[in-house]
């Protein structure tokens, strides 16, 4: 639970011309007040009907609650992963008060999202919207069910976008859209919209302590999400079954290679019988370059190990014992974690 904070009391408009005071309602501030408070109250006429309460239930007995936002005409709940622990069913309360269950149709923890299908015909329903046209500044609106008080609405600006968060599983949630509209816990899972009442990102954490700082899955990621849990029942991913850390590269090194990083994956471990092993990679072994991607981290394994690189060749440079070599590797789909 969050500590709220303390309360600002804004007092009347002042200037900074003694005895000079302004009308709001009729100039030009109370203009674009206005059409700020229409921008939004239209936006949330039009999408709140499609936020809904999600209460994920086990063996009868709800398990928790969240948000999530229908965004499709045959039903399709987006929410966060964290929202439904791994369950397999869920309670859905609509903004009038309509209770109808829904079934999990697949869960990918690494992007924190979760996708459900509402037991119902003719429900409302948001699109998704592109995030890759958002820009700093631009008004945000969330919606949702912070601390359990229905089709709560709150306002700000995408204050930043290109964000990574670090997921429950410890991967890097990329292109993550950084808000200052206020969220609080049950916001989780609930849209975050713009002013045409697109759903721009999928609401997902709060920094504890924090003033302003609230995070959501981009809506392209999450459109990704859902074509794929859509098709295969899950997110694919690539593995090609090492374990290693992140170190420094010798500066010596690097500039004998040519290269402008100055770290990269050192293997820790191979696994057997798997396309590192089959490839001839060796523990000690520094990874710089994937499919000629730049490897500087972990982070950078991980996210070029998507699903468009199962079963394709890709050229690997390592550094094994102060020389340089090319190997080929063939990832296949990593196994989820039951």
């Amino acid at each position: 639970m969050l500590d709220p904070g303390p309360v600002l009391i804004l007092g009347p408009h002042e200037d900074s011309h003694p005895g000079l005071h302004h009308d709001l309602s009729g100039s030009s501030d109370g203009a674009l007040l206005d059409a700020y408070s229409e921008t939004v109250t239209r936006v949330v006429d039009r999408v709140g009907p499609t936020v809904v309460r999600v209460e994920p239930h086990s063996g009868g007995r709800a398990v928790g609650i969240g948000s999530g936002v229908i965004v499709s005409p045959d039903g399709l709940v987006l929410t966060n992963s964290h929202v439904v622990q791994g369950g397999r069913d869920a309670r859905l309360v609509t903004a009038d008060g309509r209770r109808i269950e829904a079934r999990v149709l697949g869960d990918d923890p690494d992007t924190d999202l979760a996708l459900l299908r509402a037991m119902s015909d003719g429900l409302p329903f948001a699109r998704l919207g592109d995030s890759k046209q958002l820009k700093r500044g631009q008004i945000a609106i969330a919606i949702g069910n912070p601390l359990g008080f229905e089709s709560t609405v709150t306002a700000g600006v995408v204050s930043a976008l290109g964000r990574s968060l670090r997921g429950r599983t410890g991967r890097l949630i990329e292109d993550v859209i950084q808000t200052d509209a206020a969220l609080n816990p049950g916001n989780s899972g609930g849209p975050l919209v713009s002013t045409s009442g697109e759903v721009i990102g999928i609401n997902t954490a709060v920094i504890a302590g924090a003033q302003g700082l609230c995070f959501a899955v981009a809506s392209n990621t999450a459109g990704f999400v859902v074509s794929e849990l859509i098709r295969h029942g899950r997110v694919r991913r690539a593995s090609i079954g090492v374990a290693g850390q992140t170190v420094p590269l010798p500066r010596r090194v690097a500039h004998a290679a040519g290269l402008m990083s100055r770290s990269g994956v050192v293997i820790a471990s191979v696994e057997a019988d798997t396309p590192a092993a089959r490839a001839g990679l060796e523990p000690g072994d520094m990874i710089l370059t994937l499919d000629g991607e730049p490897i500087t981290g972990v982070d950078d394994l991980v996210r070029v190990l998507n699903g468009e690189r199962i079963g394709k060749p890709l050229p690997l440079d390592v550094l094994r014992r102060g020389g340089m070599r090319q190997l080929t590797v063939t990832p296949t789909e990593r196994r989820q974690a039951k």
